[in-house]
């Protein structure tokens, strides 16, 4: 399928010094990152327990006072009832 000068040539390509000076300086800085990112360690946070707070009292329904004065708001506002 590939004729014999473009395998001689493939082969001069990838013995060229260029080539291996590219590659060897690729594994060295693959090798390098790696290194750092497994000796890389977050600071350790100490977790400071947070006191509980005291809760809040129950909101409490709308007893028979608070809807007779939702009745009135219209008497207030002066608007009438259609």
């Amino acid at each position: 399928m590939f004729s014999k000068e473009f395998l001689e040539l493939f082969m001069q390509l990838i013995k060229s010094w260029q080539v291996l000076v590219v590659t060897v300086g690729l594994v060295i800085y693959v090798y390098l990152v790696s290194y750092v990112a497994r000796s890389y360690h977050r600071p350790r946070v100490k977790k400071v327990k947070k006191t509980k707070a005291k809760k809040a009292e129950p909101v409490q329904e709308a007893g028979p006072e608070e809807t007779e004065a939702s009745g009135n708001s219209n008497d207030e506002l002066g608007l009438e009832e259609a």
